[in-house]
């Protein structure tokens, strides 16, 4: 009996052992998951009716003046906002620092490829010590490029004695958008097919071969 209780016994801490090492396992993975989750703003998936194209995008960079607020551990917090960083730069409370902030863009596109657009807050992603360095950063993050893109087509809306002319524009990330053009712009662009224009490409910091092309005006 007592050997029989003994293997009983060691096969039940082998069990419990065994089923803590699996859980451990399990949580990693999910760590790790969430992780990746978090390095690129870029998602895209489906909307819960599954009509609608859902995606997120890196939308715009801002350069700020802050400055330090209490010192947490290896962190501190950074005025305004009272945002949670880490302290990097060995900086001391009351410290004048330069703060990068990045705003993404949940973008929905139904059948007809329309597309609405939700911005979200400012959130701080890095910090520097002068201006100059923040600025030397951005620029590797919002670059202005001149292309030639697909020109869908134009139109023409009337309302009384008003007319309003549209050019629809198919942009590299294959979103549609409308801009509004004159008569002599109409005429010139009625027969074509592509269309010189100037981008702005929004990098994601996280992984910067992806980037959003924003649409800032004609080329000519």
């Amino acid at each position: 009996m007592t050997r029989n209780g003994n293997r009983n016994m060691r096969s039940g801490r082998k069990f419990r052992l065994a089923a803590v090492l699996a859980l451990a396992m399990m949580a990693l993975l999910l760590l790790n998951a969430c992780s990746d989750n978090e390095q690129s703003v870029f998602y895209s998936g489906s909307s819960e009716d599954g009509q609608d194209m859902v995606s997120r995008v890196p939308w715009d960079y801002r350069i700020i003046e802050g400055s330090v607020g209490d010192l947490i551990g290896s962190d501190m917090t950074v005025l305004p906002d009272n945002e949670l960083m880490p302290n990097d730069g060995n900086y001391a409370t009351g410290d004048k620092i330069w703060v990068l902030q990045y705003m993404d863009a949940e973008m929905t596109t139904d059948a007809s490829q329309r597309s609405s657009v939700h911005l979200s807050s400012w959130s701080t992603i890095k910090t520097f010590k002068s201006q100059e360095e923040a600025k030397k950063d951005m620029a590797n993050l919002k670059i202005p490029v001149t292309t030639e893109i697909d020109l869908v087509g134009v139109y023409k809306t009337q309302y009384k004695d008003k007319t309003r002319n549209f050019a629809v524009l198919e942009l590299p990330s294959g979103n549609r958008i409308k801009q509004p053009i004159d008569d002599e712009r109409y005429k010139a662009m009625e027969k074509k097919k592509k269309i010189s224009v100037k981008l702005e490409e929004i990098h994601d910091f996280a992984d910067y071969d992806s980037a959003y092309a924003k649409f800032r005006g004609w080329a000519s």
